[in-house]
């Protein structure tokens, strides 16, 4: 398997410290979201909070060309679990294998991946926290998400190339942006998968299947996204899901010729 590049280290402008027990990262990648993103922090402290986790938020600043890394940075002054991180621009795929490998490497137990549109919110966090015991991998179905036919086509071949390359025991929605992770199941899956990859979540759900982990999925409400916009449309949404299928296959193709290749 092709070696991947060493993943460069995003600036924090915050680590707060954090308790002993099982420590929960949450990757949120942030692109300019200046709207939307206090909130979403809010938000999800108040609810972790409320659950009495031991926490930090790391807020991934992809470049944005608006006012989200200021926003994210005066929300770190008064949320002590935010945790900011800023990154030249490498697109979503990119800047959530970053907050992977660096939330691995920082010794967390669990990982979590939400976006910061806040399309799904952290009501039905609980759901999978509570059952994460019993399972490596803990995932929110998008339930309710009003889908153009191109996107309904290519989650649907997303979800066939899963099955096809990778196993049949396979998660529903690939590519979801709601997934709980336990990081000792992950962490060489991290490092395995390149940083240039557009889409790493479906190929961490394709792993899921070929490692045989446990699993487990609820549905949990998808809201109509309320500030910004869709970032990849039309053509450009056709050429990222060929992208996407092409390093998903090869990925499946090469890690199980090479399983042990370290990255």
């Amino acid at each position: 398997m092709t070696t991947a590049e060493t993943s460069p280290q995003s600036q924090s402008f915050r680590f707060p410290t954090i308790g002993s027990d099982e420590r929960l990262c949450i990757v949120i990648p942030v692109y300019n979201e200046q709207s939307i993103i206090g909130s979403v922090l809010q938000k999800w402290s108040q609810t972790l909070d409320e659950l009495n986790i031991d926490y930090t938020i790391r807020p991934y600043n992809d470049g944005s060309k608006d006012s989200s890394l200021n926003i994210m940075c005066d929300m770190a002054k008064l949320l002590p679990h935010v945790d900011v991180r800023d990154k030249p621009n490498g697109g979503h795929g990119n800047t959530i294998l970053t907050g992977y490998r660096e939330a691995a490497d920082d010794g967390f137990d669990w990982i979590f991946q939400v976006d910061s549109d806040d399309e799904m919110g952290p009501e039905k966090f609980s759901d999978l926290w509570d059952k994460r015991k019993d399972f490596d991998f803990l995932v929110g179905i998008r339930d309710g998400r009003i889908q153009a036919l191109p996107r309904k086509i290519i989650s649907f071949v997303s979800r066939c190339c899963v099955k096809v390359f990778y196993g049949r025991a396979t998660i529903w929605d690939v590519n979801t942006p709601y997934r709980l992770m336990r990081t000792d199941a992950f962490h060489d899956i991290f490092k395995q998968i390149p940083l240039t990859t557009f889409a790493p979540n479906v190929i961490l759900s394709g792993m899921v299947a070929r490692s045989h982990l446990r699993f487990f999925e609820t549905r949990v409400p998808q809201h109509d996204r309320t500030t910004g916009e869709v970032s990849i449309k039309k053509w450009k949404l056709f050429k990222a899901a060929a992208r996407s299928f092409a390093q998903t296959i090869s990925f499946a193709i090469f890690s199980r010729k090479d399983p042990c290749s370290p990255v």
